[in-house]
């Protein structure tokens, strides 16, 4: 008989997953040539998964990623309490940063099995 996991297996499966997930997008955009300014950045108490720049481009990513079809679109699971939330935190990450004039902008990366979809957001 196999052991049942344990809600706190569960949780670092999924967290696990998570930082793989981010980790994959991470690697996305190094490819096209952004450089990584943050991970996991907590600001205005939200956590902003990355933060990455290239030229004059400044962007706030969102990473989503489902388990299976069963458990929705990637990019449905950012609604707009989940906007306001990124909005709050953005802004309290540039209140402490300065951006001299840089394009402002917020993506949400859905991660699945056949690639990454950048989708552009109305944030900023």
């Amino acid at each position: 008989m196999r052991p049942s996991s344990s809600p706190s297996q569960t949780r670092r499966s999924t967290t696990a997953r998570g930082r793989a997930a981010e980790r994959r997008v991470a690697w996305h955009y190094r490819l096209r040539g952004y450089r990584i300014l943050g991970r996991n950045v907590r600001a205005g108490g939200v956590e902003l998964d990355l933060i990455v720049r290239r030229g004059r481009r400044l962007v706030f990513v969102e990473v989503k990623q489902k388990s299976g079809f069963a458990y929705g679109d990637p990019i449905e699971a950012v609604d707009e309490w989940k906007q306001e939330r990124l909005r709050r935190g953005i802004d309290a990450w540039l209140a402490v940063n300065p951006n001299g004039g840089l394009e402002i902008e917020f993506e949400i990366a859905a991660v699945r099995p056949d690639g990454i979809e950048r989708v552009p957001d109305l944030l900023y």
